[in-house]
């Protein structure tokens, strides 16, 4: 039991130094997009705002979803570093039940962690989307979210109708940071 504190503990620091989110105990089930058609989905999506995370230190975020085989999709995920280069991945998203097709999960080309949750919570596939994440560590779970958008902007009214349904199902909302997506910043995304 002592063994399974301190790497608790350590895991605690690592996860609370890289700034994602960590709570005490498993994750919830929240509801997903009811009826969610991966074929609407597809196509370009800009993150508006997110939950910190260890692996996304980039502005101008954006992913772009393809058809890659039946049942799953090709993921291409591009981001625009401090240093003015752009940085990309390359990875795929299956849905693991197909009673559930809102639930895929997604892992990515060189990266050695599992493939990890990806739950549309809500989307409207022409304007908005919600997407939810939840890895159980030990005694805890880490949660990433994302709110996306087709444009690069999102009204602030869209955005606190999102937040208030992340806040319902226990989110910390005022955890989340916007991306930059300002036209002349991001221009090296478009080169």
């Amino acid at each position: 039991m002592k063994a399974m504190q301190v790497i608790s503990l350590t895991l605690l620091s690592v996860l609370a130094a890289s700034a994602q989110v960590l709570k005490f105990g498993k994750c919830p089930k929240p509801a997903v997009q009811a009826n969610f058609d991966a074929t609407r989905y597809l196509g370009k999506w800009y993150e508006i705002q997110k939950l910190p995370t260890a692996f996304q230190k980039g502005q101008c975020t954006n992913g772009i979803y393809s058809p890659k085989s039946p049942g799953v999709i090709g993921v291409l995920n591009s981001q625009l570093l401090n240093n003015g280069t752009v940085s990309s991945i390359v990875g795929s998203a299956k849905v693991k039940n197909p009673a559930e097709p809102a639930k895929l999960e997604v892992s990515f080309t060189g990266r050695p962690s599992p493939p990890g949750p990806y739950w549309v919570l809500s989307t409207d596939y022409e304007g908005h989307s919600v997407v939810y994440s939840c890895t159980e560590v030990g005694l805890f779970h880490k949660e990433l979210t994302w709110i996306l958008s087709r444009e690069p902007t999102l009204s602030e009214e869209t955005i606190e109708e999102l937040h208030s349904l992340l806040y319902s199902v226990g989110v910390s909302v005022e955890k989340m940071v916007p991306t930059n997506q300002d036209v002349d910043y991001c221009s090296p995304m478009n080169q």
